[in-house]
């Protein structure tokens, strides 16, 4: 028998997407499924749509929005899978999404996680921006997809259909061996949302596991459901979790060198947005900053056992993104030198 797996969707008043992707969803071909919808204390209609429509539907109800992170850890508490599938709500999937996915993580018992070919929905050609063909971090640990650099999304011509072990997969379609979630225990809640699942695959891969990117595999993601590019919310949590990360994951050695050069970078940034009139975006880089020292101690206290020496890492890029792109004008994943 196939093993088990739960496709879990996280929603708040969502139930415009989940009009919409739901449907595929259900009509997934693979034997041993359940489809669950995780609500965080919506107060539209979405809950009483899916139990009314989708009667096969599971509906686990949150006590209030959790956000992200802790909104999938209270929800998957309540869930028994061999694997979880974290499905974000405004995502479409072919019928054969989930088969070639998990065998490939059932042929390695160190493969603790994985993520299909994550395209764009109003595209199909494109690569999306959250997730593409697998994540990567950069010297600095800059996160940026095989397939999209920044800005810089590719066409999907087949240039990255190979099976690649990668830094983290995209919480926007993140498959995970349920004992491997239990045991590296879910996600941060302190994060809230965003970058939650490069933590996650870093702790992973911090215990020994392989992160990688099944090309054959692909779903359709809208992109910015929850928070759009343009919010300066978003700004502010990327650079405050992105700080976060650091600190919990890089050996003592190295976290204090790479977190004082990235507040280099991030003043980059923020000057740069002051250039281009982006005030707000400006001032969450500053607030991300000092939110990052006020949790010092707290992210601290919750720094990985192990932390295995960066550069040792799969999915580490030997140099910096942001000079690669912005100085080298280099836009592909494909033209970046080094070893990856």
């Amino acid at each position: 028998m196939k093993p088990s797996v739960a496709v879990v969707i996280l929603n708040w008043n969502g139930k415009r997407l989940l009009e919409k992707f739901l449907p595929s969803v259900v009509k997934t071909n693979y034997p041993n499924l359940q489809v669950v919808v995780g609500d965080n204390c919506s107060d539209d209609d979405s809950v009483a749509f899916v139990k009314t429509n989708y009667p096969m539907v599971k509906v686990l109800r949150n006590n209030r929005n959790y956000g992200f992170a802790e909104g999938y850890n209270k929800i998957l508490a309540q869930v028994k899978a061999d694997y979880y599938v974290l499905l974000n709500s405004d995502v479409e999937v072919p019928e054969n999404w989930i088969s070639p996915v998990i065998d490939l993580m059932e042929s390695d018992r160190k493969i603790a996680a994985a993520q299909p070919k994550i395209k764009w929905q109003l595209d199909k050609t494109q690569y999306e921006y959250a997730g593409a063909a697998g994540g990567f971090l950069d010297k600095y640990a800059f996160p940026f997809c095989r397939g999209r650099i920044f800005d810089a999304v590719e066409v999907d011509t087949g240039q990255y259909d190979d099976v690649k072990e990668v830094f983290w997969a995209s919480g926007a379609a993140l498959f995970i061996k349920s004992e491997a979630w239990k045991a590296v225990g879910g996600l941060d809640a302190d994060l809230f949302a965003h970058m939650e699942e490069i933590d996650l695959c870093w702790r992973l891969k911090n215990m020994g596991y392989k992160v990688m990117f099944c090309p054959d595999a692909e779903v359709y993601h809208v992109g910015g459901g929850s928070l759009n590019a343009t919010n300066p919310f978003k700004t502010f949590l990327n650079f405050r979790n992105n700080l976060i990360i650091m600190q919990k994951n890089l050996p003592k050695n190295e976290v204090f060198q790479m977190i004082f050069i990235r507040f280099f970078i991030d003043l980059a940034a923020l000057i740069h947005f002051l250039f281009k009139g982006e005030t707000k975006f400006a001032w969450a880089v500053s607030k991300a900053h000092v939110d990052f020292f006020r949790r010092l101690k707290q992210s601290n206290r919750k720094r990985t056992a192990v932390q295995i020496p960066f550069h040792e890492h799969v999915g580490v890029l030997p140099s910096s993104i942001v000079y690669n792109y912005f100085i080298k004008k280099i836009k592909r994943f494909s033209h970046l030198t080094g070893s990856l």
